[in-house]
């Protein structure tokens, strides 16, 4: 039993054999995509040195301005200084315009071949436009004319939602001239201007949605493009990947114009950042994300510290827990009722995740799941599913429970109890997999009449054969759960029941960190359902000894009783039409 308890050491990722990796971030001060997006830096300089068919590269990613940027400033760096003109020099008289070759770069349709990017884009902003005036015409250059002989980085989202826009911008490239129109359809211009030659390569950045679309509408040029992924995360495999991470990070800093992260900065943005990936050993690469952190630590003291880190994150925290608190509140109030003391007779502690929408955090928090058992044919009632409240994903999870457990019970006839499982005052919708375990502990307690200790909470999916498998939210419900116990005093024996393979999502807070080392709250990581029972009810589910105590033993005993007291009442019906003969 005590094999399955985690320390505390367990609780965060482990940090503590990288402080040499810490110490070497600061000698190299600059730093590009080269080691955290080897992939995307690949696609880049093919497309550069793409010289047939359609220059187009479709990358997946997001598509707000600091990723375009970024891309962009990674092509412009690809492509190195520029040394050819592109383009040309229009001369422009009353009744005819002519078209030079390019010669001067002052000219405005005359340039050096720069990477242009943009997040939203319109007809006169990508293709220019002609200006009428009193004394004759003015040519206005568009995006497309200043990207001439380089390479233009486009959200492929604003392309979709303007598809002209898209057929001209792909027609100037399949035809390597840009034609000039008439901003009004209702009147031409006034001169005939001739095309301009363009050399133009395309990079077109969209979600996994987006892109699904572009390959829906146009399948010939999909097939055509190369692709390729902004990686947003990256594996931590030896120090080496760290230190990448970490001279990204730095690199973004700097060209923020923030100053150079402290040593003891990295420790608590590793788990920051662990939290934000669910996992210990993957880091986020995504931009935002990460000068979000930087700019907000910052901010508090004007040091990237892990003082001014960590005060940043309390506040942020603060900020956005009222709804949190006040769901908490209800539980502490017992407006929600929520055991943690005693035992009960079918009734267990799950964790649920809380999500709300506009809200930019979910919260965990325990509910009550309870079961009754009764004479029947055997049928277990999922009340959430009765009523349509609980979804697809948690009615699998209960039909997979109550598979197992028929399974180990190796009946040869039908069970002669029936059972109803709920989700106690849950109002809304549940859905997932995540209390199937937890379902099940409360299905055995109710057959075995044996109480469960309310203590403990459980979260974790169980399959068929009983092996628990991992589910999400994982911090959030353990912190719930200890918000809880904490706000009504730890008592030592408190603790979460949790899936061995989530072990490697964990990051949790210091409070709970810190509770787990003192020994006033625990938790347990479990790779079988029967681990879990004998935390629960202080008795094992299977006996090592042939007639020895268990809850499998209680549940069959109780089955046999039921029927010999069935059957003794089973001639009676006949004995009574016999006294009628």
């Amino acid at each position: 039993m005590s094999s399955s308890q985690l320390s505390w050491q367990d609780l965060q990722p482990n940090i503590s054999g990288y402080s040499s990796v810490f110490s070497l971030i600061a000698e190299e001060k600059t730093d590009s995509l080269a080691k955290v997006q080897p992939r995307l830096l690949n696609a880049l300089k093919y497309i550069h040195q793409q010289t047939e068919g359609f220059p187009l590269l479709l990358v997946c990613s997001q598509e707000n301005v600091d990723y375009l940027k970024l891309i962009a400033h990674q092509m412009q760096l690809i492509a190195s200084e520029p040394c050819n003109l592109y383009g040309g020099h229009y001369h422009i008289n009353t009744d005819y315009v002519t078209l030079h070759p390019p010669s001067d770069p002052s000219h405005p349709f005359t340039v050096t071949g720069q990477v242009h990017f943009a997040e939203w884009i319109e007809n006169n902003q990508l293709f220019g436009y002609v200006r009428l005036r009193h004394d004759g015409i003015q040519l206005e250059p568009g995006l497309i004319h200043r990207a001439n002989g380089s390479t233009l980085v486009l959200s492929l989202h604003t392309l979709q939602t303007q598809p002209l826009l898209w057929l001209r911008l792909k027609r100037a490239i399949q035809l390597g001239s840009i034609e000039w129109q008439s901003t009004d359809e209702r009147s031409p211009l006034p001169v005939s201007i001739p095309p301009l030659p363009l050399n133009l390569k395309l990079v077109l950045c969209g979600n996994r949605n987006t892109l699904a679309a572009f390959q829906e509408n146009d399948p010939e040029l999909y097939e055509l493009a190369t692709y390729t992924e902004f990686e947003e995360n990256l594996q931590i495999v030896d120090e080496h990947d760290l230190l990448a991470w970490c001279r990204w990070t730095q690199h973004l800093a700097l060209e923020a114009n923030f100053p150079i992260p402290q040593m003891n900065f990295w420790p608590p943005l590793i788990r920051e950042a662990v939290r934000y990936t669910y996992d210990q050993k993957v880091l986020p690469l995504c931009p935002r994300w990460l000068l979000r952190q930087i700019r907000e630590a910052f901010m508090q003291g004007h040091t990237l510290s892990e003082a001014t880190l960590l005060s940043a994150l309390k506040l942020r925290n603060w900020r956005e827990a009222f709804l949190a608190e006040r769901m908490h509140d209800e539980i502490l109030l017992k407006q929600i009722i929520i055991e943690t003391n005693g035992e009960l007779v079918g009734q267990v502690n799950g964790l649920s995740v809380v999500e709300v929408p506009g809200h930019p955090r979910p919260w965990g928090e325990p509910s009550r799941i309870t079961c009754v058992t009764y004479p029947g044919d055997g049928e277990f009632t999922d009340v959430e599913r009765k009523v349509e409240l609980g979804g697809k994903i948690h009615a699998k999870g209960i039909m997979i429970m109550q598979a197992y457990l028929i399974a180990e019970l190796e009946l040869e006839q039908q069970l002669p109890f029936s059972a109803s499982l709920v989700f106690e005052q849950s109002y809304s919708e549940v859905d997932g997999d995540s209390a199937s375990l937890a379902e099940l502990c409360a299905l055995i307690s109710a057959l075995a009449n044996q109480p469960v200790n309310q203590q403990i909470a459980v979260t974790g999916s169980v399959d068929q054969f009983g092996n628990i498998q991992p589910v999400g939210g994982l911090n959030e419900k353990i912190e719930g759960f200890f918000t809880i116990c904490n706000a009504r005093k730890l008592t030592s024996q408190q603790g979460v029941i949790i899936p061995a393979c989530n072990v490697r999502n964990l990051s949790l807070n210091q409070d709970v960190v810190d509770a787990v080392e003192q020994g006033l709250f625990h938790i347990w990581a479990i790779n079988r359902a029967d681990e879990a029972l004998p935390l629960l009810t202080r008795v094992a589910w299977r006996s090592e000894k042939e007639n020895g105590d268990c809850l499998l033993s209680r549940i069959q005993e109780r089955i046999i009783q039921f029927n010999n007291h069935e059957a003794s009442y089973r001639p009676w019906p006949f004995s009574w039409l016999n006294w009628f003969k």
